[in-house]
C-alpha cells in the first residue's frame, strides 16, 4: 500500500448502526413520489424549503390552545399571550419612532441648503434596497432562545393550571402530546406502502450470475443493453468498447464458488446481480458478492434516462437494507463494502463523497 502509485482504501459500512441522513431521505422520498404519482424532480436540485421558523412554531402553540374545545380555566394562558403580544407592539412602535427621527426626506434637505442656513451634519437614514438588509417596517426577528423559553414557560403555566384544576375537581385540560420524534428506520423509508393506483411498480430481484442461473440467462441481453448505454452516456465509451465479451468478463464471470450452507442466507454465497425492474423492464443492476461476513458492492450500472432518481445513492441504501436482511438469517454477515477509494483514479474519486455521506468507518 505504501509503495504503490495508486493506494486503495477500503470503504466499509456498519449497516446495523447506519441511520439515513437528510439527503438520503430526500432520495428515498423522491423515488416514492415517482412510484406513487409519477412526479419527476425538476433539475438536479434536491433542496427543500427549510423548516418553519421559530416564530411560526410559537404562533402555532397559541393557535392550538385557541382551537381546543376546552372548558377549564385558561385565563392565565390568555394573559401570558396578551403580555407577549403587547411587548411585540411596544418594540414595533419604538423601532418606527427611532426610524422616523433618523430619516429626513431628501426634499427637506434641498430646501435647507437653498435657504442659506449654515451647513451642519445631517443624519440621513436611507431604507435598504429590496432584498438587502433588515426591513425597518417589521419588528426584529426574535432569538430562538427566547422562543424556547416562552414555550417552556407556556408549558409550565399550563401544567400548573391543570394541577390546580385537578385539585379542585375540575376537568383537566392538557395539550395533546406531540408526536414522537423517533426517526424512521431505513426499511420504513424504503418499503412504504404505495396506493393501489400507483403510477409505477418497482421490483428488485437477486439472480445468481456465476454460475449463471436460468433467470440470469433469460435477462442477459436486456441487462447488457442497459450496461452498454450506461458506459456510452455516463463514461463516454465508444459504441464498440462495451462488447458482450467485455461485459461478461468484467461483471458476470467470477472466481467465487456458489455455496449453500445450512446456516447461510437463503440465496447462498457467491456472485449475484441485483436487478431493479420498473414497470416490467430493467433500469438498473447492482453487481454484488455475498460472502460469509459481508456484502460487497462491485459495480452499478443504470439506464441514463432514469438518472433523475439518483439511482447510485438509492441502490446503495437498498444494498444496506439487503445486508441487514441477510444478517437476520446469518448473524456473522454484518458488513457492507463499497469497494475502494482511489484518489489518483478520477472514476473512483467520487467514492470519497460516498464515504462521507454514508458515514463509513
Amino acid at each position: 500500500m505504501d509503495q504503490t502509485c495508486c493506494p486503495q482504501y477500503t470503504i466499509r459500512c456498519h449497516p446495523l448502526q447506519f441511520q439515513p441522513s437528510k439527503s438520503h431521505k430526500k432520495v428515498l422520498k423522491k423515488m416514492l413520489k415517482f412510484l406513487a404519482k409519477g412526479e419527476i424532480s425538476k433539475g438536479n436540485c434536491e433542496d427543500e424549503p427549510m423548516d418553519s421558523t421559530v416564530e411560526d412554531a410559537v404562533d402555532g402553540d397559541f393557535a392550538l390552545i385557541n382551537k381546543l374545545d376546552i372548558k377549564c380555566d385558561l385565563k392565565t394562558l390568555s394573559d401570558l399571550k396578551g403580555s407577549i403580544e403587547s411587548e411585540e407592539k411596544e418594540k414595533e412602535k419604538s423601532i418606527k419612532k427611532e426610524g422616523s427621527k433618523e430619516f429626513i426626506h431628501p426634499q427637506s434637505i434641498e430646501e435647507k441648503l437653498g435657504s442659506g442656513e449654515p451647513s451642519h451634519p445631517i443624519k440621513v437614514h436611507i431604507g435598504p434596497k429590496p432584498g438587502k438588509g433588515a426591513d425597518l417596517s417589521k419588528p426584529p426577528c426574535r432569538k430562538a432562545r427566547e422562543m424556547r423559553k416562552e414555550r417552556q414557560r407556556l408549558k409550565r403555566m399550563q401544567q400548573a393550571s391543570a394541577a390546580a384544576s385537578e385539585a379542585q375537581g375540575q376537568p383537566v385540560c392538557l395539550l395533546p402530546k406531540a408526536k414522537s420524534n423517533q426517526p424512521k428506520s431505513l426499511e420504513d423509508l424504503i418499503f412504504q406502502s404505495l396506493p393501489e393506483n400507483a403510477s409505477h411498480k418497482l421490483e428488485v430481484r437477486v439472480v445468481r450470475s456465476s454460475p449463471p442461473s436460468p433467470q440470469f440467462r433469460a435477462t442477459f441481453q436486456e441487462s447488457y443493453q442497459v450496461y452498454k448505454r450506461y458506459q456510452m452516456v455516463v463514461h463516454k465509451d465508444p459504441p464498440d468498447k462495451p462488447t458482450v465479451s467485455q461485459f461478461t468478463r468484467f461483471l458476470c464471470s467470477s472466481p467465487l464458488e456458489a455455496e449453500h450452507p445450512a446456516d447461510g442466507p437463503e440465496c447462498g454465497y457467491g456472485s449475484f446481480h441485483q436487478q431493479y425492474w420498473l414497470d416490467g423492464k430493467i433500469i438498473a443492476v447492482g453487481v454484488l458478492d455475498i460472502l460469509p461476513y459481508c456484502v460487497s458492492s462491485v459495480y452499478l450500472y443504470y439506464d441514463p434516462d432514469y438518472s433523475f432518481l439518483s439511482l447510485g445513492v438509492y441502490s446503495a441504501l437498498r444494498e444496506i437494507a439487503f445486508t441487514r436482511q441477510l444478517h437476520e438469517k446469518t448473524s456473522q454477515l454484518s458488513y457492507y463494502y463499497m469497494g475502494f477509494y482511489i484518489h489518483s483514479c478520477p472514476k473512483m474519486r467520487y467514492k470519497f463523497t460516498a464515504f462521507i455521506l454514508l458515514k463509513m468507518v
